[in-house]
C-alpha cells in the first residue's frame, strides 16, 4: 500500500470508464476547473440539466466494484454484493489521522443524511496510513465521537484498498445502481460536482433540495 496522503495543491476527479476529467488545481482560495467528455467534447455543465438522466448520460461506464472485503464493520452489519444491489454506492477511502479526510468528513455526512432514503449508501473503508489508526477501538471511538453515522469497513491490512487499486486518502468511487463505476474523485474540492453526479445516478430533480453541511 503506498503510503501518501493528498496533501498536494492539484485537486483530480477523474470520472471511470473513458477519460471524462475535471481538474482544479488550486493557489490560495482560488480554483481553475476544465471539464471534458470522453469524446473531446465538452458536456453540460454540472447542476445545468433540467433532466439529472441529462448529466447521467455523460458519465462513462466502468466496472464493478470489488467486493469489500473488511476485517469487521461499523455502523452496520457486513455489507455483502446483494446488500448494495440496487443503490448508489459512494465508497470512500479515509483514516481518521488524515487532515484532508477530516476535511471532506462534514460533506461525506451531508450526503449521507441527504440522500440515503434516496438511495444512496456510503461505504466508508478506513485503511490506516499509520500504526495507531489501525486499533480498532480507536477507529469505533473516533466514529463515534463524530457522528459518522453510515457504514464504516475496516481495512487494517489494507486489503480493501489494493482491491480497489487505491492509491490516496481521501479516494471516492461512485458507482450507479447497477454497480458501475462512473466518477472517481481524488482529495478535496469538486464538492458541487460529486454532488450533482450523486444527484444525477440517484435520479433526483434539479428542484430537490441539495445536502446542507454543518
Amino acid at each position: 500500500m503506498t503510503a501518501r496522503r493528498t496533501l498536494v495543491l492539484a485537486l483530480l476527479l477523474v470520472v471511470a470508464g473513458g477519460g471524462s476529467v475535471v481538474v482544479a488545481q488550486r493557489s490560495g482560495a482560488d480554483a481553475v476547473s476544465t471539464l471534458t467528455g470522453t469524446d473531446g467534447a465538452r458536456p453540460a455543465a454540472p447542476g445545468a440539466a433540467s433532466d439529472p438522466a441529462d448529466l447521467a448520460r455523460t458519465l462513462p461506464v466502468g466496472g464493478p466494484a470489488p467486493v469489500v472485503r473488511a476485517q469487521g464493520w461499523l455502523n452496520t452489519a457486513p455489507l455483502a454484493p446483494a446488500d448494495l444491489r440496487g443503490r448508489v454506492v459512494l465508497y470512500e477511502f479515509w483514516t481518521f489521522g488524515c487532515v484532508n479526510c477530516r476535511n471532506v468528513q462534514p460533506y461525506v455526512k451531508a450526503w449521507h443524511a441527504r440522500y440515503a432514503a434516496d438511495g444512496l449508501v456510503v461505504v466508508a473503508v478506513h485503511t490506516p496510513e499509520f500504526g495507531y489508526e489501525a486499533d480498532p477501538d480507536a477507529v469505533r471511538a473516533y466514529v463515534e465521537e463524530n457522528g459518522l453515522r453510515y457504514p464504516v469497513a475496516l481495512d487494517p491490512e489494507g486489503n480493501v484498498w489494493r482491491d480497489f487499486g487505491n492509491r490516496y486518502w481521501p479516494q471516492f468511487y461512485l458507482h450507479d445502481r447497477d454497480g458501475r463505476r462512473r466518477v472517481v474523485k481524488i482529495g478535496e474540492g469538486g464538492y458541487d460536482t460529486t454532488e450533482d453526479a450523486i444527484r444525477a445516478l440517484l435520479g433526483v430533480g434539479a428542484d430537490a433540495p441539495r445536502a446542507v453541511t454543518s
